[in-house]
C-alpha cells in the first residue's frame, strides 16, 4: 500500500469518510470549526475540507495504488476489478457517470441515454457531440458497447447489476453502489478508476470553495424547501438526496419536515403547504402539465404559503437540481443558488 499526503490518502480518507458520515447522519446543521468547514468536517489527515455524503460504505471502495500508478485493483459495489493500463476507452450507464467523467475532462467513447424523453442532459451537451448512444440505463445494447472496444465501463449497482457479468466480459466494470447523494463519493470512485484521482480532489475542494464562497454571499440562514413534481408523486426532498448534500455544504438549513435522513418525504397537492419555508425551490421531472405541478402552483393551497405570496418561491432546473449528480452539475446548482439567494 502507497501512503499518501493528498486529500484523499487511502487508509486515512476512508476512515475519516465513515466517522464522518456519522456525523453527518446524526447532525442537521453543525457550526463552522477553525480549520474545518460549515459543517466542521475535515480530513483528519491532512485538515483538507472533506465532506461525507453519509454513505459509509460507498466511502469504503476506490484503489490504494499511488496517484496515476497501473496495474491497479478497484474496489467497487460488485467486488474487485483490476486496470492493467490507464482506461482511454471509457462507455458510461447513466448520467451521474456521465457528469463525473467529464468533469475530469474525459469524453467518453459510448453513453448510455436517460429513461427520460429529454435524453441526454443538455448541460453537457456541447460536450458530447459525435460520442453515440448504447442503449438506455435500463436497456442496455451489449453488441454496441462491444463494438467500440472499451477498456472501462463505469455505472451502478443499482440500475445495472444484473448486467454485471456480460459487462464485466466486454470490458473491465466498476459499479458505484447507486447514484444520487453519494455523488462525491461515486466521483472519487471514477477518479480511481481512471488514474485522475488527484484531478478529482483537486474538482472537489474546488467545488467546496465555491459552496463556501455562496454561503458567504447570503444574509442570515433562510430554511430552503425542495418540491418536486412527479408523475403520480409529490415529493420535499431531504438531506439524502443531490440536492439535498449540495445545500448541506452550503450550510443552508431545512425545514424539519426535510430535515431528515432520507432521499424524501411525500405529500399531495391537498398536503401542499408542508412545504413551507423561507424560499421554496421546486421543479418537474417531466411537463408540469403532466406532473401535477400546473395544477397545484395555480391552486388556492400553494398561494396561501408565505414564501409564495412574498415572492420567494421559484422554479429552479429539473435537470441540474435533481438530476445533475456530479461535480459539474453540482456546480451549476450553486451558481443558482447565489444567483437566487445572494447579494
Amino acid at each position: 500500500m502507497h501512503s499518501r499526503t493528498t486529500l484523499r490518502s487511502r487508509t486515512s480518507v476512508r476512515v475519516a469518510m465513515v466517522a464522518l458520515a456519522t456525523v453527518f447522519a446524526a447532525t442537521a446543521c453543525g457550526s463552522s470549526d477553525a480549520g474545518g468547514n460549515a459543517n466542521g468536517n475535515t480530513d483528519v489527515a491532512t485538515g483538507g475540507k472533506l465532506f461525507s455524503t453519509a454513505d459509509t460504505e460507498t466511502a469504503k471502495l476506490g484503489s490504494d495504488a499511488a496517484p496515476g500508478e497501473f496495474p491497479r485493483t478497484i474496489t467497487h459495489a460488485l467486488g474487485e476489478t483490476t486496470l492493467e493500463a490507464k482506461p482511454t476507452r471509457v462507455v458510461v450507464l447513466d448520467s451521474g457517470e456521465l457528469d463525473e467523467v467529464l468533469s475530469l475532462g474525459i469524453t467518453p467513447v459510448g453513453i448510455a441515454s436517460p429513461e427520460s424523453a429529454a435524453g441526454q442532459p443538455s448541460y453537457l451537451a456541447d460536450k458530447l457531440v459525435g460520442v453515440p448512444d448504447v442503449g438506455t440505463t435500463n436497456n442496455l445494447n451489449l453488441e454496441a458497447i462491444t463494438a467500440l472496444q472499451p477498456d472501462l465501463i463505469l455505472g451502478s449497482k443499482l440500475r445495472q447489476d444484473k448486467l454485471y457479468p456480460q459487462l464485466s466480459a466486454i470490458a473491465p466494470t466498476v459499479f458505484s453502489i447507486r447514484p444520487g447523494f453519494p455523488w462525491k463519493e461515486n466521483f472519487l470512485l471514477a477518479g480511481d478508476a481512471l488514474g485522475e484521482e488527484t484531478k478529482a480532489e483537486q474538482v472537489l475542494n474546488d467545488y467546496q470553495a465555491h459552496a463556501d464562497q455562496v454561503r458567504e454571499s447570503i444574509d442570515g440562514s433562510p430554511t430552503i424547501s425542495l418540491v418536486r413534481f412527479m408523475s403520480g408523486k409529490l415529493r420535499l426532498y431531504g438531506n439524502l438526496s443531490f440536492i439535498g448534500v449540495i445545500l448541506k455544504d452550503v450550510g443552508l438549513p431545512r425545514p424539519a419536515i426535510q430535515d431528515i435522513n432520507e432521499l424524501a418525504v411525500e405529500v399531495s397537492p391537498e398536503t401542499i403547504t408542508e412545504a413551507e419555508g423561507d424560499r421554496i425551490f421546486y421543479s418537474s421531472y417531466g411537463n408540469p402539465a403532466d406532473t401535477g405541478q400546473t395544477t397545484v402552483v395555480a391552486g388556492p393551497l400553494w398561494a396561501s404559503m408565505d414564501a409564495v405570496k412574498e415572492g420567494r418561491a421559484t422554479e429552479v432546473s429539473d435537470e441540474t437540481w435533481f438530476l445533475g449528480l456530479g461535480p459539474t452539475g453540482a456546480g451549476l446548482v450553486l451558481d443558482d443558488l447565489q444567483a437566487k439567494l445572494g447579494k
